[in-house]
């Protein structure tokens, strides 16, 4: 019997300049030995990240101490003698660990990027193992099955769904409600396409229509995530998690039960099925968008600031507040912050351009006359009727065609470049009409 081939390129590993530049993911399909080591070492890094935290914010508040990993990492290599569960984790997915949280506080620190301060892991926090490229080796078994060797668990199977592709950078094991999944940083190398010369569009983002494309007669639904019956045992799993819960607390301490964390485990199932349908809704139209079009216009949506909750408090209660949260949810079940990273991403790959409009008045606005005004769509109703040229059309079609009309005048000067263009803010006072403003000069 022959032995399983090294797939190609995957273990050439290049100098530390090299970074992954995307990202491969699989089912894996551990034993149930390395399933019970890898739930205790996603424990063990719940537990690390969070004393890391804890002692970074504690030196910071007494001592005004800046805490980085290289210190902690020599504090880890002490621990490890100290502490037997500590020691079982490989020290590569440790010191991975403390580097992440590294990247977090960078995060943090950055006024560009929106991350907030970094917050404890909970008990239900999903589990994950990382490995750096150095300490993995993969090789393949036949067409649909490889194998990853991981520091003291040894080699651990994987659906071969795709081409890897280039070369492993790092590895991340981790569990959802469908089971356990290998992730893979890859190097491939592949730079962004030159500007693809393709028509231009707008894209409305909405709760009624999940996406309008200006050059469409038709919106883009996304199917419902969830069928009638998972609907209904959702519904029934969350009054049977709620009953038991309330039974633990009362007779048991607060502990858990193997009927309620059974309970959970369905749960978790259905809530992954229907992220993963949300996630793959969501990848087939932002790759549709880039690749067909060489400009793309959207609004610069604040997405925290629409799911604002309504909930008050008992002396003071909020307005509203189930219609609320189930806008709310409507909102979010759509990820509008999500689909914009991926067009980010994908626009320089596809030789597109990505432009972010003030979303101010783009659904009151006639996209024919330019007129501004909330009677021409009474009640915020699907129809749009301007009210000074008489212009019918579909109020979400009529706003992605003014979206797509500010995003021309706002970045279609650098339509020949594959670069996403910056965010143009305008001020709240004073505001003028994006297509007032001085059209680009076309050149022949």
């Amino acid at each position: 019997m022959c032995e399983p081939e090294p797939l190609p390129s995957l273990n050439v590993y290049m100098n530390g300049g090299v970074k992954a530049d995307a990202g491969r993911k699989y089912r894996a399909y551990p034993t149930r030995a390395q399933d019970k080591v890898l739930t205790g070492w996603g424990h063990t890094v719940r537990a690390l990240w969070n004393v890391a935290l804890e002692q970074r914010a504690y030196l910071w508040e007494q001592r005004r101490y800046t805490l980085r990993s290289t210190d902690q990492c020599k504090q880890l290599t002490a621990a490890r003698k100290d502490l037997d569960w500590l020691g079982d984790l490989p020290a590569q997915s440790g010191q991975q660990i403390l580097r992440q949280l590294d990247r977090a506080y960078d995060n943090f620190w950055n006024p560009e990027h929106p991350a907030r301060f970094p917050a404890r892991k909970k008990r239900g926090h999903r589990l994950s193992v990382p490995f750096p490229g150095q300490s993995v080796e993969v090789r393949k078994l036949n067409r649909k099955w490889a194998e990853v060797r991981l520091p003291k668990l040894g080699w651990l199977r994987f659906r071969l769904s795709r081409d890897i592709g280039g070369t492993t950078r790092n590895a991340t094991v981790s569990q959802d409600g469908n089971g356990w999944h290998v992730s893979f940083g890859v190097h491939t190398g592949r730079k962004p396409d030159a500007p693809n010369g393709k028509p231009s569009c707008g894209v409305d983002f909405g709760v009624a229509a999940s996406a309008f494309v200006s050059t469409e007669a038709a919106p883009r639904l996304m199917a419902s995530t969830l069928t009638a019956n998972e609907k209904k045992r959702l519904r029934a799993l969350e009054q049977r998690k709620a009953r038991q819960i309330t039974y633990a607390k009362k007779h048991q301490g607060g502990k858990y039960s193997r009927r309620l964390r059974t309970t959970l485990t369905g749960i978790g199932k259905l809530t992954t099925r229907q992220a993963n349908r949300r996630t793959d809704f969501t990848h087939k139209l932002t790759t549709d968008l880039a690749k067909n079009h060489g400009l793309i216009g959207i609004e610069d949506l604040r997405v925290k600031s629409m799911s604002k909750s309504a909930r008050g408090t008992t002396e003071v209660p909020g307005r509203n507040v189930r219609a609320k949260a189930g806008l709310n949810r409507s909102i979010l079940d759509n990820t509008p912050g999500e689909r914009r990273r991926q067009l980010e991403y994908k626009a320089r790959m596809y030789g597109a351009v990505l432009v972010a409009v003030p979303p101010f008045h783009t659904s009151q606005t006639c996209a024919e006359c330019g007129q501004v005004d909330p009677e021409s769509r009474k009640g915020c109703g699907r129809l749009f009727a301007c009210t000074r040229c008489g212009h019918v059309d579909d109020a979400d079609h009529n706003a992605s065609v003014e979206i797509e009309a500010r995003a021309r005048r706002t970045g279609g000067s650098d339509i020949n470049s594959t670069r996403s263009t910056r965010t143009v803010r305008v001020p709240a006072i004073g505001r003028g009409r994006m297509r007032e403003a001085p059209k680009p000069a076309h050149t022949s």
